[in-house]
This record gives structure tokens, C-alpha cells and sequence, in this order.
């Protein structure tokens, strides 16, 4: 579950945006964030399912072990949670549209249906099936879309029922740090992916050009948020996220100097909780500090 922090942070940014430019319901927040764990849980479920009967997980698997990898549930019982999951998501996906936008609104609602069927298929596509599009150095692609922009952006219309074009800025932001953590994931198992056949982004570029690539994603993310601010700003809380920026940074410099793969391990779950400190002080911010100046 190291991935979940990256799942609220989208929310929350998002959230805060609504928030800023005006917009606020406590009990669309609440579905929206159950909406996007059970996502993730999905994707987690799905992604365990996926490598594991491709044998991508193996004996040589670097970072912790999965259910099917270790023999903790059979593939029926794996399959089965992936189900009741994809359900759950369903009925999550039906409250949050029709509560946000009623009945009014049947074109919003057609379009985020079809927005949440498409999520919980990026989420099984993964690593299940014959074209799994994590086999093929897409996911960079599809975490980007997912984490970042329609994550940020797609909350954010749920209470304002428009966008912002400056909003994108954070979304982007999400979403290039969020593919940060799948680039040391793959950076990380970039050796037992090769032999896998499964033809990351790092498998393609090789490793140092990975490291690279890393680092402007992470360029690229906080420079976005920091012109955000710039554009956007009214009060000097909407600097707190600033404070993340330092570990960010200094982890970034850790990683541009790692050259055992093995070592990145502990490094993806301390770049999810920075994206989460960071989402969380940006909601703070700009959705409730700056109200009460």
C-alpha cells in the first residue's frame, strides 16, 4: 500500500482548488476519497494478480512480497477481491457523480461514469492481460493522467463544475512527482523486469537515463506548483508546501547517486509520503489557512 498516499493526494489537491476558487462539500470530499482509494485497491489487487501469473514476481523481486508471489491467497481468492472491488468502485463511482451534479446535470454524470469505467480499467490493464500496457512503458503515461490530472482536475470539477486554467499547474505537478515514484519502482526492478519482458521505461532507456528522467519529473513537479502559487497568490500560507520541497530535493540528490538498484527500495515510500505532506499543506493553505486571514 505505499501507492495509497498517492491516491489522496490528488483529492486533496484538488479539493483545496475547489476550495480556493470557492467551492466546498464535506461529503463530496468523503466520497471522492473513498472513490479514489478503492482505486487503488483495485490497481494494488489487480497489479499483484497481474505479475504473479506472469511470473514477473519472483524469487528475485526487490521490494516487499505480494499475496500471490508468497502464496497468501490463490489466484480464485485474488480474483474474487479484484470483483467485490471493481463493485465497490462502482457504487462509490454512482454516489459522488449523482450527489455532485444531480439530475439535472445528465451530461456530467454520463461523462464521469464513463471517466470511472475508465479508471477502473487503467487499474486491471496494468499488469493483467496479454496487452497490459505496464508490459509496454505506458504506465509512465497512465499514472500521469490518473494521479495527476484527472485525480486533481476531475475532483475539483465535482464542487465547481468548471476549471480553472491555472488549476492545471498543480495537476501537473501531482502527477509528474506520482510518476517519480513508479520510475524508482521501475528503477528499482529494472534488472528482473528486463527478464521478464516487461519493457518499462527504464527497460528501454536503461538505467542512468532513468536517473535523469527522474529527475526532471521531479523538476518538473515542483516547478509547476511553485508558478502556481506565483500566479495565484494571496496569502503566505500558500507557501507551506514549500517546506517538502527540501527532503524532495535532498532525496533527489540520494537517488542521483544510487547505482546498486536494491537500495531505491525504502525511497518510494518516503517520495509518496513527501507527495502527500506536500498535498496536504497545499490543502491547508490555500483551503483553510488563507480564509482566516
Amino acid at each position: 500500500m505505499r501507492t495509497l498516499p498517492l491516491s489522496i493526494s490528488g483529492v486533496l489537491v484538488g479539493t483545496a482548488l475547489a476550495g480556493f476558487y470557492g467551492s466546498g462539500n464535506l461529503t463530496i470530499f468523503i466520497l471522492a476519497l473513498c472513490t479514489a482509494i478503492g482505486f487503488q485497491i483495485t490497481s494494488n489487487f489487480a497489479n499483484d494478480y497481474g505479475d504473479g501469473v506472469k511470473g514477473t514476481d519472483n524469487e528475485d523481486r526487490i521490494g516487499p512480497k505480494r499475496v500471490l508471489q508468497s502464496g497468501l491467497l490463490t489466484r480464485k481468492v485474488l480474483k474474487r477481491g479484484i470483483i467485490v472491488s471493481i463493485i465497490v468502485n462502482g457504487i462509490l463511482v454512482v454516489s459522488v457523480v449523482y450527489l455532485a451534479f444531480g439530475p439535472e446535470n445528465l451530461g456530467y454524470i454520463f461523462l464521469f461514469m464513463v471517466l470511472g469505467a475508465f479508471s477502473i480499467w487503467a487499474a486491471i490493464k496494468y499488469t493483467v492481460g496479454t496487452s497490459a500496457y505496464g508490459y509496454r512503458g505506458l504506465g509512465d503515461v497512465f499514472v500521469f493522467l490518473f494521479f495527476g490530472l484527472l485525480a486533481v482536475l476531475g475532483t475539483m470539477f465535482l464542487f465547481t463544475k468548471n476549471i480553472s486554467w491555472p488549476a492545471v499547474l498543480p495537476a501537473i505537478s501531482i502527477g509528474a512527482l506520482s510518476t517519480g515514484v513508479l520510475n524508482l519502482n521501475n528503477l528499482r526492478d529494472h534488472e528482473s523486469d528486463k527478464a521478464s519482458n516487461k519493457n518499462t521505461l527504464v527497460v528501454q532507456m536503461g538505467y542512468e537515463k532513468g536517473l535523469i528522467y527522474h529527475t526532471w519529473l521531479i523538476g518538473v513537479g515542483l516547478l509547476s506548483l511553485l508558478i502556481f502559487i506565483v500566479l495565484e497568490f494571496q496569502c503566505y500560507f500558500q507557501l507551506l508546501p514549500f517546506i517538502v520541497f527540501i527532503p524532495i530535493l535532498l532525496q533527489l540528490k540520494r537517488v542521483r547517486g544510487t547505482r546498486i538498484p536494491s537500495l531505491l527500495d525504502p525511497e518510494l515510500k518516503k517520495l509518496a509520503i513527501g507527495i502527500f505532506l506536500l498535498s496536504a499543506l497545499f490543502y491547508l493553505g490555500n483551503n483553510i489557512f488563507c480564509n482566516f486571514e
